[in-house]
């Protein structure tokens, strides 16, 4: 990596040494995230205002220095990580919440947590439901950067369905607004959605206004338990048929159920010990929940082995222990995990499971799987021992299969994680190659110079090659 001492030190002359850190431990901590794949930027940008942004990505550009910015680094495809070296731009300053309750809108920072965005709408009587399962630690800018979805996307969408409007920076420092705090706006190309889901690549978000929705007068939930897989699977469909809208369906085969029952010490229906489930919640007026109980609870005395409704909401608490500790659980699987978040049509949800079937016999690996069967974003978990050199290369070989089934069956190779570094050898099995040269034109119209999140999503980076941190996040296995 080529040296930019000169470049930096201009910087911490124009923004200063509190806002411009070089020291080792500022450093380290920002070399990656989640993916735990470490490359030591030289220098940190912890900014206090937006306009020390504008400064930053301004001296980036004239100098060429890689800009990679950086909420919370929840990120678990490695978009936050500086593969290049350079300077890495922190924004988990930039954190104010404004609820504007006559519009319904949230006008937030980029550094602002989901979880906090999420309870300054509920204080007003919004809601706020893009909701992954780290949103008490990410940051809705990088929530944006890599349109994260959540449980809740079947009903309600994904982060893209709730960004009104973009603040920010271009990648050669000029300010930039896409979109206005209105409902309708038709003025000009549609610049918002092209940033949203670019990871950091064409601009840096600096702010944002979220549209909010009423939130739900009423709540229930429903815990289901199957004699199978595919008995699951052809239930939810069986319910979506019935056009029956859950807020929340969760599926969790027999594999993560296992695990869970271990790390809670008790099984989740008695009698039946490791059998999938679906855990559902509906969401709405208290007329709309009504109608929906009971389809549901008529749905489940005809499809499911066991069921149990909620009575209150400490009693739907308990329900969601079964899918709150099954991904942490699962490390008793295998001491690494590949979390891959891919999406398959629902048309082909039993044909996936099957297909899951035969992956885990010819890998001779675990691969507990769980995730929204309301929009077919599931997590794969492909389990191995990183010590065991066949059991890393039977991972490898799985992941690569699944993701060209998972485009065969018409799917995606992912729903809400991103490409960054991780994804990078399976772009071109989504995406032709008059796909990629028309995204790779979009980049370098916008950033000529190559300067923000270099090496993410186009150069293929061979995960395999570069070791992991053994290293635990305070966000990791929630």
């Amino acid at each position: 990596m080529r040296s930019h001492a000169a470049a930096t030190r201009s910087l911490k002359r124009q923004l200063g040494s509190a806002v411009v850190r070089t020291d080792d431990a500022a450093r380290e901590e920002a070399s990656y995230d989640s993916a735990k794949i470490p490359f030591l930027p030289d220098a940190v940008i912890r900014v206090r205002k937006e306009s020390e942004v504008g400064v930053a990505v301004t001296l980036a550009n004239r100098h060429r220095v890689p800009l990679t910015t950086r909420g919370r680094g929840t990120t678990l495809t490695g978009a936050a990580t500086p593969v290049r070296g350079g300077w890495v731009l922190d924004t988990l300053a930039l954190n104010k919440i404004a609820i504007d309750d006559e519009a319904g809108m949230a006008h937030v920072g980029a550094g602002a947590k989901v979880g906090d965005i999420q309870r300054a709408a509920e204080e007003k009587g919004w809601f706020y439901p893009p909701d992954p399962s780290s949103k008490e630690y990410c940051t809705i800018g990088g929530n944006i950067a890599c349109n994260a979805g959540g449980m809740h996307g079947g009903k309600y969408g994904v982060t893209r369905d709730f960004v009104v409007a973009l603040r920010g920076f271009l990648p050669t420092g000029e300010f930039v607004e896409w979109g206005t705090a209105t409902k309708k706006f038709s003025a000009g190309f549609n610049l918002r959605d092209l940033w949203i889901g670019s990871e950091g690549m064409l601009g840096v978000i600096t702010g944002a206004v979220l549209k909010l929705i009423p939130r739900p007068a009423e709540r229930w939930t429903l815990l289901t338990s199957f004699r199978d897989e595919t008995a699951a699977l052809e239930a939810a469909l069986a319910l979506f048929r019935a056009r029956v809208q859950p807020a929340i369906c969760e599926f969790l085969d027999r594999e993560s159920v296992l695990c869970a029952e271990r790390a809670t010490g008790r099984s989740v229906f008695a009698g039946q010990s490791g059998r999938p489930v679906l855990l559902l919640e509906f969401a709405g007026s208290k007329a709309e929940v009504r109608e929906q109980r009971a389809i549901a609870l008529a749905w489940a005395k005809q499809h499911a082995t066991a069921h149990q409704a909620a009575r209150t909401r400490e009693e739907a608490e308990q329900l969601w222990a079964v899918r709150r500790k099954c991904s942490g659980a699962m490390f008793e699987l295998g001491d690494a995990k590949l979390n891959e978040d891919i999406v398959v049509p629902m048309r082909n949800y039993v044909k996936f499971a099957r297909f899951l079937v035969g992956l885990k016999r010819e890998s001779r690996l675990h691969i507990p799987t769980f995730g929204h069967l309301a929009d077919g974003n599931l997590h794969v978990n492909i389990m191995y021992h990183k010590a065991i050199p066949a059991e890393c290369r039977a991972a490898e070989k799985a992941v690569q299969r699944l993701m060209e089934t998972v485009v065969a069956m018409g799917g995606s190779i992912s729903g809400e994680h991103g490409i960054g570094l991780a994804k990078t050898p399976f772009l071109r099995i989504q995406h032709s190659p008059a796909q990629v040269g028309a995204m790779l034109a979009v980049k370098n119209a916008l950033d000529p110079r190559g300067v923000l999140n270099p090496g993410k999503m186009f150069e293929r980076f061979e995960v395999w090659k570069h070791a992991r941190l053994d290293v635990k996040l305070p966000w990791d296995h929630k």
